[in-house]
């Protein structure tokens, strides 16, 4: 039984360390440097996420970084998988260590190794996680943040929104009883408010810069 134990815990370990590597990846500033030779950090609101890629480098660039950070929060929760523990079996666990990997995935975008742990927000990252463990209110989020971010170009409003309409649809509509999983979803909500605080000063003043969806030509950096 101890062996059973130790090789499920160094399985998790060892997981838990590359979900965080996995994480560390700095899409918007390799894919910054690959198609425009710059480090979008330097520019904008100075992170190196989806949203200032948007801001600066426009939608195709942007939507890259997007679905790359996305994928890094689902290939985190996924490795769950390797672990051993059994879906069926152990459900409970199974989402609580599908969390773990989750977040310290963010915890890596946010502090990437691989870019001097200068990173961005880390909600792509999130929304990528929440997709792999449930993908039913992810894809309603998703919905609710592409219609902001279409109807005002406002990139933190729609992130800011598609988050504090987690929590209500995970126990309000799918009735999820996993109650980690509804803390995650409140702790979540409250931290992407949180780390939007200037963004929502800036929404409130009307100064928030706007995403370049449909932009004719690229800006002169």
């Amino acid at each position: 039984m101890d062996g059973v134990i130790l090789s499920e815990v160094t399985y998790i370990s060892i997981f838990a360390v590359a979900a965080y590597v996995l994480g560390s990846i700095p899409s918007a500033v390799w894919v910054g440097r690959a198609m425009f030779g710059i480090d979008v950090r330097d520019y904008g609101s100075g992170n190196a996420g989806a949203t200032n890629t948007f801001r600066v480098l426009g939608k195709k660039a942007g939507s890259i970084v997007l679905l790359m950070d996305m994928l890094k929060g689902f290939l985190a929760a996924w490795l769950v998988n390797f672990t051993g523990i059994d879906p069926v079996e152990s459900p409970y666990k199974y989402v609580n260590i599908q969390l773990l990997f989750g977040l310290l995935a963010v915890v890596g975008h946010l502090f990437p190794v691989f870019a001097n742990f200068r990173g961005g927000k880390g909600i792509a990252t999130l929304f990528g996680m929440i997709v792999c463990i449930d993908y039913k209110p992810a894809v309603i989020c998703l919905g609710i943040f592409l219609l902001i971010l279409f109807t005002t170009r406002y990139v933190s409003l729609g992130s800011i929104l598609a988050a504090v309409s987690f929590p209500f649809l995970i126990v309000y509509v799918f009735h999820e009883r996993a109650q980690l999983f509804i803390a995650f979803g409140i702790t979540a909500a409250l931290l992407v408010i949180l780390t939007h605080q200037k963004n929502i000063r800036k929404l409130v003043k009307g100064t928030e810069s706007k995403a370049k969806i449909f932009p004719r030509h690229r800006q002169n950096i």
